[in-house]
């Protein structure tokens, strides 16, 4: 049986990004995106982190840096986001076969059987022609499991070294890498888990990684062992192409005050069945 590989593909501030495609002027500036009427920020550029803005940052908050810092603010656009994600979604399935997308701004790709290829020059391409053909950045992390794969992208993020590539092989030393995690920070392993795990003593990744399994198992659910094992480099979850047919969509936003007319009503009401109607065409 070929070894497991799997691939996270993420997008980088995807949400500025996107405002970026169109304004390409903002590059290295600090830029954010705010979430439904405008109430915290969902999105940051690296010049925003730069200048301590925090996520779910208010608002109200950050707006008094425009004069001060220069800020550039953005309310949040869902269908241009969703135009880009499927554009990015598309061009990553011209390098996998197997493409499950994740989230608006993640995938996860089955590269098992692409052992012989240089995976961090496969990383690259990926990353390269997602930029060129959507404009998007995205970082990739390689793995034998998805679990591992989220923390391989987050040091491809983290680390300007890795050039957004990082790929965990059979020759790779990870043990320094999870020893660096907080075990909360863990994909699969919630605020309650992690209390408990380091009521414990299990504090890292790598601890959580050398757990009894059995332990695990009595202690906790199958959930956590899943993530025990799969810290431990054996795959436990899949990559999916298909997802199940959903079994209901909607689309919807707060006004933010009253509304009185039934005009205006009316008028929020076509626009939001028609974007109805375009996800559920999407949808088939």
């Amino acid at each position: 049986m070929r070894p497991k590989l799997i691939a996270l593909a993420d997008c980088n501030a995807f949400f500025v990004s996107c405002e970026k495609v169109f304004q390409p002027a903002l590059e290295g500036k600090p830029v954010v995106v705010l979430s439904g009427n405008d109430t915290c920020v969902v999105s940051r550029s690296a010049a925003a982190k730069a200048i301590g803005i925090k996520m779910q940052a208010m608002g109200s908050e950050v707006k008094r840096l425009v004069q001060t810092h220069g800020l550039h603010i953005f309310s949040t656009n869902p269908a241009l986001y969703r135009n880009l994600s499927r554009r990015v979604m598309q061009t990553l399935a011209h390098f996998c076969p197997t493409v499950e997308v994740y989230s608006v701004d993640e995938a996860f790709l089955d590269l098992t059987g692409f052992s012989e290829r240089d995976l961090l020059d496969y990383g690259q391409q990926m990353r390269q022609t997602v930029k060129q053909w959507t404009g998007i950045p995205i970082s990739i992390g390689i793995a034998p499991t998805k679990t591992l794969a989220k923390i391989a992208n987050h040091l491809a993020k983290a680390d300007l070294k890795t050039q957004g590539v990082v790929h965990f092989n059979d020759q790779t030393d990870w043990t320094q890498v999870l020893s660096q995690v907080e075990v909360g920070q863990v994909w699969g392993i919630g605020r309650h888990t992690a209390e408990k795990l380091q009521a414990r003593g299990i504090k890292t990744a790598l601890q959580l990684s050398q757990a009894d399994p059995d332990w695990i198992r009595r202690k906790f659910n199958v959930i956590t062992l899943r993530t025990v094992l799969e810290l431990g480099g054996l795959s436990c979850l899949p990559v999916a192409s298909t997802t199940d047919p959903k079994q209901g969509m909607m689309v919807s936003r707060c006004f933010g005050r009253p509304v009185t007319e039934l005009t205006e009503m009316k008028e929020a009401i076509a626009t939001h069945t028609s974007r109805l109607a375009e996800k559920l065409r999407q949808e088939g």
